[in-house]
């Protein structure tokens, strides 16, 4: 059963591309350097809504207990570095997991 964690943040407009770049260039290497047995792979979507920057996070595990591997046994916890919490407006303290149950990529 493959599982996608979904999780939003938001930046002021002027903070959205040194956020951007933060996820680029430390945070997602850093998860992809954790080896992580059941990662697969995350996404990063934006958008402006209002006065915001919205940011979405979709990470795809092979299961829970690889989602637990990454966020901790409390695994609906966010996992929100302290680095990315100066820059980001507001963000989910939550994270949502959903099973996938098509994938026709």
């Amino acid at each position: 059963m493959k599982i996608s964690r979904i999780w939003h943040g938001y930046t002021t407009p002027e903070n959205a591309d040194v956020y951007e770049a933060l996820l680029r260039s430390e945070i997602f290497p850093h998860i992809q350097s954790r080896n992580i047995k059941g990662f697969k792979s995350i996404q990063l979507l934006k958008r402006n809504i209002n006065n915001e920057t919205e940011f979405i996070t979709i990470m795809e595990f092979d299961s829970i207990d690889a989602v637990k591997d990454f966020a901790g046994e409390d695994y609906e916890q966010a996992v929100v570095p302290e680095n990315a919490r100066k820059v980001l407006k507001r963000f989910d303290a939550t994270s949502q997991h959903y099973e996938i149950i098509v994938d026709a990529s």
